[in-house]
């Protein structure tokens, strides 16, 4: 905010200016008459004395008479050029010395009561990009402070929320959102989904009357129909699971990675219903082997001159980001050092933000960082590999051998 507070600081000056200078102009005018008068009051003396010397007899008339003309001329010449200043007294003077003292106050009052320094501070940070969900979620709670009627800050909110699995967090956050935006099918689904999660996977009349309200709105509300799915394969109710996630695959795009998750649910809920059935028909692909196409598989190992420095119970993250983008993680998987050596898989559903994917990505670098603290975005250790192609199918080695530096 420097560059804000210089900026109007030379505004403010140059207001000042236009009372100041004024001000300095009429205090010279006015030690010009005050020289001035002083000049005349000397002439008279001088006048006075050489009359007196005449009446004395000192000097003839002709004498006082050249005195009287010598000093004319000089009471001439010490006033020459100058202008007698008139209206700048002692209210003229006071005016605009009050004024300046008052300009630079009454404007910081009136900037603090109406001004926006705290939205010019939000947009400055909000310029920059978040190095961590954790600082996102900080900028949107912040946000939500200055302007809490923001339907959509609290929608996005919420969806961070769920990210970092904090559902009843994000439940709270979709229900002002809905209440600011109305229920709209797609808040009102996350709403419930929101609810489910962060009330252990029990299923409660306020849920079933959120979905339903949501599927009468809009049939294919994708969130809706993913929760009811989900809560029927919790409840055993399988044949009710197919119908839900059936027709949530329906309306899915083609390309939607989530297509063949879903479908993998479907196989397991239908070999619930049907075993025999299951057995004597051509296995589908699991959801885990159909996204193999698009996952990144890191072999991570420790160096070893690291054994004594570190302890088993140490986090390990392992993650992918961009290698030229956000630098918020696209995929990540947590260890520890007793995990070691080990091989995890990086793929688009272990995305931290559904927005940002591994597949939305053409250039990615593989980290794995060990932090005593359990804290993802900072660490003792850490081990980069160059930039890949996110479609790499070889499997990756990384070595955590480099002490962390702070930044990173």
């Amino acid at each position: 905010m420097i560059d804000f507070w210089l900026s109007a600081g030379l505004l403010l000056l140059v207001a000042l200016a236009f009372l100041l200078i004024p001000v300095l102009r009429g205090r010279k005018a006015q030690a010009e008459e005050d020289r001035t008068a002083l000049n005349v009051t000397l002439y008279q003396e001088r006048l006075r004395e050489l009359e007196a010397q005449r009446e004395a007899g000192t000097l003839t008339d002709e004498q006082a008479q050249a005195g009287r003309d010598e000093a004319a001329r000089e009471l001439l010449a010490d006033t020459e050029g100058t202008q007698r200043q008139v209206g700048v007294g002692v209210l003229g003077g006071k005016i605009p010395l009050f004024s300046a003292i008052l300009v630079p106050l009454l404007g910081c009052a009136l900037y603090l009561h109406w001004g926006a320094i705290e939205e010019v501070e939000q947009v400055r940070s909000f310029v920059q990009q978040p190095k961590s969900i954790e600082e996102m979620t900080a900028r949107l709670e912040a946000s939500l402070k200055e302007n809490p009627d923001s339907a959509e800050g609290w929608y996005f909110l919420g969806r961070t929320y769920m990210a970092q699995e904090r559902a009843s967090d994000a439940a709270r956050a979709f229900e002002r959102a809905v209440a600011l935006a109305g229920r709209q099918p797609e808040l009102l689904g996350q709403w419930a989904q929101a609810l489910y999660f962060g009330g252990n996977k029990q299923w409660t009349e306020q849920l079933q009357g959120l979905t339903d309200e949501a599927l009468r709105a809009d049939p294919e509300d994708a969130t809706s129909l993913g929760l009811l799915g989900i809560a029927a394969y919790e409840d055993g109710r399988f044949a009710e699971a197919i119908g839900f996630w059936e027709r949530l695959v329906a309306v899915l795009p083609e390309q939607d990675p989530s297509r063949q998750a879903i479908q993998g649910g479907i196989d397991r809920a239908r070999s619930q219903v049907n075993p025999d059935a299951a057995a004597a028909a051509p296995q589908a692909p699991t959801a885990e082997a159909a996204t193999t196409e698009g996952q990144l598989t890191v072999q991570v190992y420790l160096a070893p001159a690291l054994k004594d420095k570190v302890q088993p119970g140490d986090s390990v993250f392992v993650f992918a980001r961009a290698a030229s983008g956000p630098p918020m993680p696209l995929a990540v998987k947590r260890l520890t050092v007793a995990d070691l050596p080990a091989e995890v898989s990086l793929s688009d559903s272990d995305a931290m933000m559904p927005q940002l994917k591994l597949s939305g990505f053409d250039q990615v670098q593989l980290v794995a960082r060990i932090s005593r603290k359990g804290d993802a975005t900072a660490g003792e250790w850490v081990g980069n590999s160059a930039p890949l192609a996110s479609s790499t199918r070889e499997a990756q080695q990384l070595v955590i051998d480099t002490a962390e530096v702070k930044g990173q």
